[in-house]
């Protein structure tokens, strides 16, 4: 799975919904990523074996951290070497891997490329429109078939296409994980900041949610967070007026053991999540008997 923009195209949220699929399907689905900016990159490591986390976020990178997190019973394994990820995960029993933003990376073979596009912002793109006719299966916003790029670019696809949006699925307290519902933070003043490729979503999903946001902070993706930068949460939480934080779930496994420096300000993690046309999940399942029966 992967897109030919750069950066901030919901492949996390995509590779979730698959491992979820995948799991309720009976299978054993290792999650392949290069685990950018963790210390394993280079090397490769294994953050989940499908039964513990054997690694930190700042080991296997803040993304598969927030994955091995979220499923418990699929293999993390991480590394720029994705073949090897593979061979490691195979050997250790998986039966199936979802390859991490992996629709460039020509030197390990595919059996389902899964792609998503949208055209909502101007990005800059690894390749051009013509590549979205290599995919099996292509993901798109609603309203792209007509009048999007995808109806201008006059192109036949050789895959299936299926329209997708971005839903909240929860909203959690950091400290508990215990899930709050929307609604019981309609009057709570929130601020929120983040660290990835395009905070401008996070706001308008807070938008969506009926959450009502005083302050705003952005930092760069994949920001660490240091000490500084909570001390600066903080500040700006009491000078805006603001009665809680909120964050995303890739900025929450970075802070997630960070009380001390929160102190007692409350904290929520907005999770998002993808629905996608239901013809999607027949195709997956059609896959995957094929590839039983082969």
């Amino acid at each position: 799975m992967g897109n030919i923009s750069l950066g901030g195209t919901e492949k996390t949220p995509l590779a979730m919904e698959l491992l979820s699929r995948l799991v309720a399907l009976g299978r054993r689905p290792a999650l392949i990523s290069r685990g950018y900016k963790g210390r394993w990159e280079k090397t490769g490591g294994v953050l989940s074996d499908g039964r513990a986390i054997l690694g930190t976020w700042q080991e296997g990178g803040d993304e598969p951290y927030l994955i091995a997190r979220s499923f418990p019973a699929a293999g993390v394994y991480v590394g720029k070497d994705r073949l090897t990820s593979c061979q490691r995960a195979t050997e250790a029993g998986f039966d199936i891997a979802v390859l991490d933003d992996g629709f460039q990376h020509r030197r390990l073979s595919r059996d389902l490329d899964i792609v998503l596009y949208s055209s909502e912002e101007k990005v800059a793109l690894r390749e051009p429109l013509s590549a979205l006719r290599r995919p099996d299966i292509l993901l798109i916003k609603p309203g792209e078939k007509k009048g999007g790029a995808i109806d201008r670019h006059r192109t036949p696809w050789r895959g299936d296409v299926f329209t997708y949006s971005v839903i909240t699925r929860s909203i959690s307290d950091l400290r508990t994980r215990e899930r709050v519902p929307a609604e019981g933070l309609a009057k709570t003043k929130l601020l929120a900041f983040c660290g990835i490729a395009r905070p401008h979503r996070f706001s308008a999903t807070l938008r969506e949610a009926g959450l009502e946001v005083v302050s705003f902070l952005r930092f760069p993706d994949h920001h660490p967070y240091p000490p500084v930068s909570l001390k600066k949460i903080i500040r700006a939480c009491r000078s805006q007026g603001a009665d809680a934080l909120i964050t995303t779930g890739k900025d929450a496994v970075k802070i997630a053991d960070r009380g001390e420096e929160l102190g007692d300000t409350p904290v929520y993690v907005l999770e998002i999540g993808l629905t996608i046309e239901p013809g999607f999940d027949d195709r997956l399942r059609t896959f995957l008997e094929k590839r039983r029966t082969a």
